[in-house]
């Protein structure tokens, strides 16, 4: 074979095989778009629940029967509400950053009149102000706790392990802050207090943040683009193919 006529031929191949690559990509980038159309539908649909939530008019706090069931899928910002009282043990100060600046979220364990442990967290306080002393200490006759159920945050957070030797808890973890603090038939949720139950000033509920980064109309768009450049550099290597010319 000459060498000009086994060239052709070697950059057909190439081109071929790097348009079915550009095929490929083509498929790839258009099932990452759909995947962000899909989650963006998704999000939409938590958006509208969790809203719906935050805004109704509060129901019992899930007791222990119903523990099992509790989900970030039917639970989660739920209002609800608990009547008992704060039991007579230190707060767990869990590490915060919100529009206040940094601080700690004062996380109390509560004895529902069911007869179960509920943590509260009663709300913001910052830094300066972490000595109890310096800060409203709990009821200790009967009181009532209106808030948001919010799920267990296990392990750490800030890219930092929660250290319960240390006393530095960097996440809100239920079960890992009931044995810390000795305390029995914990619900698996804790409760957000909200500003009327925690007028404050400290520690002052009703500080929780309710939104959800929804960026996913902009991933579909920038997959989708991809799919049409990869598809038409595609095409383009292809026409090629068919235009060069032959070999005698």
């Amino acid at each position: 074979m000459p060498v000009d006529t086994f060239e052709r031929t070697r950059s057909c191949f190439a081109r071929l095989a790097f348009a079915v690559a550009l095929c490929l990509c083509t498929l790839v980038f258009a099932g990452l778009g759909l995947w962000q159309v899909e989650r963006r539908s998704w999000k939409l649909d938590l958006i509208a629940r969790v809203s719906t939530r935050i805004h109704a008019a509060p129901v019992a706090a899930p007791g222990l029967a119903e523990w099992s069931r509790v989900s970030a899928a039917t639970d989660e910002y739920r209002r609800v509400a608990l009547q008992g009282r704060y039991l007579d043990a230190p707060e767990t100060l869990t590490m915060a950053v919100t529009e206040r600046g940094p601080g700690f979220w004062a996380m109390a364990p509560f004895r529902s009149d069911a007869g179960f442990t509920v943590l509260v967290n009663r709300g913001f306080v910052p830094e300066a102000q972490r000595d109890p002393s310096a800060r409203r200490a709990t009821g200790t006759g009967d009181t009532k706790v209106v808030g948001l159920l919010r799920l267990s945050e296990p392990g750490g957070g800030f890219l930092r392990g929660n250290d319960p030797a240390a006393g530095r808890w960097y996440s809100r973890d239920v079960a890992a802050i009931a044995v810390a603090r000795g305390l029995a038939e914990v619900a698996p949720y804790f409760i957000d207090a909200d500003a009327a139950t925690e007028p404050g000033p400290l520690p002052q509920g009703g500080m929780t943040q309710v939104s959800f980064r929804n960026t996913h109309l902009v991933y579909a768009l920038t997959w989708f683009c991809l799919a049409l450049m990869s598809a038409g550099a595609a095409a383009f290597l292809i026409r090629r193919g068919e235009d060069a010319p032959t070999a005698d």
